[in-house]
């Protein structure tokens, strides 16, 4: 039954494709719908449409001054080289090399023709998925949408309006079980542990690829704060396992940021989807900046402290 499931959205997906105009509601729901868009194929023809991108208009391949006089390439070039393990195992070293070189001039590209953008540690992430996705002419497309929408609030000179994103996370676990916001408050765990979830979109913290490129359908098919709806509810199927935790913000904290990789993504993407429904963002903004405002420098200080000590090299 699994197969003739596959056959029939494989069907509806590229009718979606073929109707004159497309139908980009449709492909949202099949994006977002159980399995996704099912394969690369698939998603080299899809998200470009859910992203409004034109496929006949790509960008010149970047020439060598890209990398001249970039006050970013340093930056970028250790996040490419420390990228290994977002790679397929087993790729050929060269194939390898060839596309990280590929991810240095994609980010560069898009940070050169859009001087509003902020490069940030993690961005890379992102961009990679794309490139082994969709390879990188049209992964220069999309990110470079994407970097102007989506992932516009992370590129901003300064880190205010990320930590504003992430405000919105314990409001959605309060009104689901406040229990579990209420032992989180106590810890103080603040919401530090989400930070790389947020801007890498799960691709930093999810060892399978498979999962991440789920994930990111259904992203490129929803509000730009879908994400952290997503965050949520993993906070809240782990609701048991924070509540067993120690009461102080290292145990809690160190719970949280280490993600299971056997999640039941469906189950959760569902559930994320519910929840937006339910509480949409205008709802929460009030809590949201109410949560900005107790979270002054001082009572953040401990999260800092603790980010700074839990530190490992290759982390963000």
């Amino acid at each position: 039954d699994f197969d003739a499931k596959k056959k029939r959205k494989v069907a509806e997906i590229y009718q979606a494709l073929n109707s004159e105009p497309i139908d980009v509601a449709a492909l949202r729901r099949m994006a977002i719908s159980e399995g996704g868009l099912l394969t690369d194929e698939i998603r080299c023809k899809v998200w470009p449409k859910l992203l409004s991108v034109n496929t006949d208009d790509l960008p010149p391949p970047p020439g060598k001054e890209l990398r001249e006089d970039n006050k970013d390439y340093q930056q970028v070039l250790l996040d490419v080289q420390r990228s290994l393990r977002r790679f397929p195992p087993g790729m050929p070293d060269e194939q390898r090399e060839g596309l990280q070189e590929d991810l240095i001039d994609i980010i560069l590209h898009v940070l050169k023709r859009n001087p509003q953008l902020h490069y940030y540690q993690g961005y890379h992430d992102i961009v990679v998925t794309f490139l082994l996705v969709v390879g990188d002419r049209l992964a220069t497309a999309l990110v470079e949408k994407l970097s102007t929408h989506h992932l516009r609030d992370f590129m901003d000179p300064t880190m205010d309006n990320t930590k504003h994103i992430l405000n919105y996370l314990m409001p959605i676990i309060d009104q689901m079980n406040p229990e579990v916001h209420d032992f989180m408050q106590s810890a103080e765990v603040g919401t530090i542990f989400a930070l790389s979830w947020l801007i890498t979109w799960f691709g930093h913290v999810l060892s399978d690829f498979r999962h991440v490129v789920r994930l990111y359908d259904f992203f490129l098919a929803c509000h730009p704060l879908m994400p952290i709806y997503f965050a949520a509810v993993i906070v809240l199927y782990r609701g048991q396992e924070v509540l067993d935790c120690e009461c102080d913000m290292a145990s809690v904290h160190h719970l949280l940021s280490q993600i299971p990789q056997d999640l039941p993504y469906e189950r959760l993407i569902s559930k994320a989807g519910d929840l937006f429904v339910q509480f949409p963002p205008s709802k929460l903004a009030k809590e949201a900046a109410q949560q900005q405002a107790e979270r002054t420098a001082a009572s953040t200080f401990k999260d800092f402290e603790l980010a700074a000590v839990q530190q490992r090299p290759d982390a963000l």
